[in-house]
């Protein structure tokens, strides 16, 4: 169980973390964003970070940004949905105060978003994932497939997207694990030759709690933290990220 002060060192910390990155990586402090993945976290414990300067959050589950919506409301934040995002579930996500999709990667679901959007006269943010690692065990479309998906959601007038997000190789080789975030900014400059209409390409949330230094060196803007802040979960974080897991992330 983490304590206040616990979480406000841990912050700290992880601030530290991504400024020495950037540092080594001859970037701009402001140029990378915390995203803080409260998976599994109770309200309080995530009101301790937001009262001490964090805005940002992400959560996997619609089961659980609803139950912690009215906990929430009180304390300014900016909310981002990061797992996987069933179509029966949109309707949730939109009621919610959910302002950005870092999950999609399916035209089916984008084509049920539109229909949402549209019917409650509202606009979405979003990020498409791409499976870099290649994965099973992980969603996101192929990084082949990645500009051809991009270019059908673009007609989407209610979809706006605003980057790409990635889950990288859960390995000790942090060799493998860059060539993860290599992918996906080869992937961006790619998408940005294109010039496609209703696209921006500013943003990759790639990186977490473990290898969040090696994605800043290749160009992330949001790092996704949750361990590293609220401490051990009673899994570590491939557990959480296995999302064809059943009751994982659905």
């Amino acid at each position: 169980m983490p304590t206040n002060s616990s979480i406000v060192d841990n912050l700290r910390e992880i601030h530290a973390r991504i400024e020495s990155a950037c540092v080594n990586s001859k970037r701009e402090v402001s140029e990378v964003q915390l995203l803080l993945a409260t998976k599994t976290v109770k309200p309080e414990n995530i009101k301790v970070a937001l009262s001490n300067n964090e805005r940002l959050i992400g959560e996997n589950k619609v089961q659980e940004v609803k139950e912690k919506y009215e906990a929430l409301l009180s304390v300014p934040h900016e909310k981002h949905f990061i797992g996987h995002l069933q179509s029966n579930k949109i309707k949730e996500v939109l009621r919610y105060g959910v302002t950005c999709i870092q999950s999609l990667d399916r035209l089916s679901l984008a084509e049920k978003l539109q229909k949402r959007l549209t019917f409650e006269n509202k606009h979405m943010n979003v990020f498409i994932q791409v499976n870099t690692s290649a994965e099973k065990s992980k969603f996101g479309v192929s990084p082949d497939n990645a500009i051809s998906l991009i270019k059908q959601i673009a007609h989407f007038d209610r979809i706006h997207i605003k980057g790409l997000m990635t889950i990288g190789l859960f390995s000790a080789d942090k060799e493998k694990v860059r060539e993860c975030f290599q992918l996906l900014k080869q992937l961006q400059q790619a998408i940005i030759s294109e010039n496609i209409s209703n696209v921006s390409m500013k943003e990759l949330s790639m990186g977490m709690s473990g290898d969040l230094e090696i994605a800043i060196e290749e160009g992330a803007t949001i790092i996704r933290v949750g361990t590293a802040v609220f401490g051990e979960r009673a899994y570590p974080d491939s557990y959480y990220w296995n999302e064809n897991t059943n009751n994982i992330v659905q």
